[in-house]
C-alpha cells in the first residue's frame, strides 16, 4: 500500500512515518512544505529506504498536489500538514486559515478528482484519514470527557482552523462521497517535539538553569499521548477505521500543568544528581496568562479501544522520563534550533502593561 502522508517531516506526521516503515511493508510518499516545525532530520533513519520518497511542496499549491498524485499514485492519504501552536495562531491567524483550511480543501479537491479517476477496487481501497485536534471541542470544566459527539466550540484561532478543516472533510464525504475517517487526538509529547511546545521547552529551559514560566495559576488540565501511541493508533484508523467515522485519541494521563512541570523537575533531580540548577522546581514562575486560555481538556478514547483495539501502551511518566533522556541526549538537535533562530519567545500577547514571558503552549 502506498500512504501519501501531508506534513509528515512535523512531530507527529515524522513518527507516524517512522512507524509505517519501521512496522509494515507499506510504502510512504511525505509531502511536505518545511516550514521551521518541519525538519528532514526526523526523517533521517529512512534516507535510502526504497518505501520512502519525499516531496517539498505546499499543501496549498494545487499544482503540486496534482503531481504528487498523479507521480506516486497514492492508495490512502494521511493529511497531517497544519500549523498547530496556538500563541502563534493568536499572534498571526492568517497563516493558520491559509494551511489549515485552505490547504486541507486543497487537498480535498486534489483527492476527489483523483479518486474520480480510479478503477472500482482503488475507489473502495481509498481512504483520506485526516488527523485533527480536541481543541476543536473548546473547554471542559472539572468533570467530563470529550467524546466523538461532542459539540464544536474552538476558543483559539488554531482551533477554529482546526474545526474548520474537521467540518470540510466531513462535507466533502457526505456531499461527493470521498471514503474519509477523521480523529481528535489529546496533547502529544516525545522525542522531537519542536521547543515551542510546553514539555520540551520546560526541559531545555531547566537543562538551562532559566525560569520555567507556566500560564496562570498552572491550574490548566492537559490529556498527554505519546506520540509513538498516536502513530500506531493513527495507522490502525486508517486501515481499519469506519468510513465516514470519528475517533478521539487520548492518553489517560490527565495532568494540571504546574504538576506535570513540578513532576518533570522531579524527574530532572534524579537524572542530574550533579547539576548546578538543582532543586529544578525552584526555577518555576506563573506569568500572566493567554488570552482565552482552554480550562481543561480530556478525551474519552473509549470508541477506538472497543472497536480497534487501541490503548496507550506508555504510562504518563515513563513516556515523561524517556522524552527527558531523548533531549539530553540530543541536545545538538534543538541547539541548531537556537542557533537558526529560535530562542523560545512568547507569541499571541501584546498586553504592555502585563510581564513579558518567554514563548508557552501548553497544546
Amino acid at each position: 500500500m502506498k500512504i501519501l502522508v501531508t506534513g509528515g517531516a512535523g512531530f507527529i506526521g515524522s513518527a507516524v512515518c517512522r512507524y509505517i516503515i519501521d512496522q509494515t511493508a507499506d510504502t510512504v510518499i511525505n509531502f511536505d512544505k518545511l516550514t521551521y516545525a518541519g525538519d528532514m532530520a526526523r526523517l533521517a533513519a529512512l534516507d535510502g529506504n526504497p518505501r520512502f520518497r519525499a516531496i517539498q511542496a505546499d499543501i496549498c499549491d494545487a499544482s503540486a498536489l496534482e503531481r504528487a498524485f498523479a507521480t506516486h499514485r497514492p492508495d490512502v492519504i494521511m493529511h497531517l500538514a497544519a500549523e498547530s501552536h496556538v500563541d502563534r495562531s493568536i499572534d498571526g491567524p492568517s497563516t493558520f486559515i491559509e494551511t489549515n483550511v485552505v490547504g486541507t480543501y486543497r487537498l480535498l479537491e486534489a483527492s476527489r478528482v483523483y479518486w474520480n479517476g480510479l478503477d472500482a477496487a482503488g475507489r473502495a481501497a481509498f481512504r483520506l484519514h485526516h488527523i485533527s485536534t480536541d481543541e476543536v471541542y473548546g473547554s471542559l470544566g472539572d468533570d467530563g470527557l470529550f467524546t466523538e459527539e461532542t459539540a464544536y466550540a474552538p476558543n483559539s484561532p488554531y482551533a477554529a482552523s482546526k474545526a474548520s478543516s474537521d467540518h470540510l472533510v466531513r462535507a466533502w464525504h457526505h456531499t461527493f462521497g470521498i471514503p474519509v475517517v477523521i480523529s481528535n487526538c489529546s496533547n502529544n509529547y516525545g522525542p522531537w517535539q519542536f521547543p515551542e511546545k510546553l514539555i520540551p521547552l520546560m526541559i531545555i529551559k531547566a537543562l538551562h538553569g532559566e525560569r520555567l514560566p507556566i500560564y496562570g495559576t498552572g491550574s490548566n488540565i492537559r490529556d498527554w499521548l505519546h506520540v509513538d501511541d498516536h502513530a500506531r493508533a493513527l495507522y490502525l484508523i486508517l486501515t481499519r477505521g469506519a468510513v465516514g467515522g470519528k475517533y478521539n485519541v487520548g492518553g489517560n494521563a490527565e495532568w494540571r500543568n504546574l504538576d506535570l512541570v513540578r513532576t518533570l523537575c522531579g524527574l530532572l533531580d534524579e537524572m542530574m544528581p550533579t547539576s548546578a540548577h538543582r532543586p529544578h522546581h525552584a526555577l518555576i514562575e506563573l506569568v500572566h496568562d493567554r488570552p482565552g486560555h482552554d480550562q481543561r481538556y480530556a478525551i474519552d478514547a473509549s470508541r477506538i479501544k472497543r472497536e480497534l483495539g487501541w490503548e496507550p501502551h506508555y504510562r504518563f511518566e515513563d513516556g515523561l522520563r524517556q522524552t527527558i533522556q531523548w533531549y539530553c541526549d540530543n541536545a545538538s538537535w534543538w541547539r541548531a534550533l537556537q542557533v537558526s533562530g529560535y530562542s523560545g519567545q512568547r507569541l499571541g500577547f501584546d498586553l504592555s502593561s502585563a510581564p513579558k514571558g518567554p514563548l508557552l503552549d501548553d497544546r
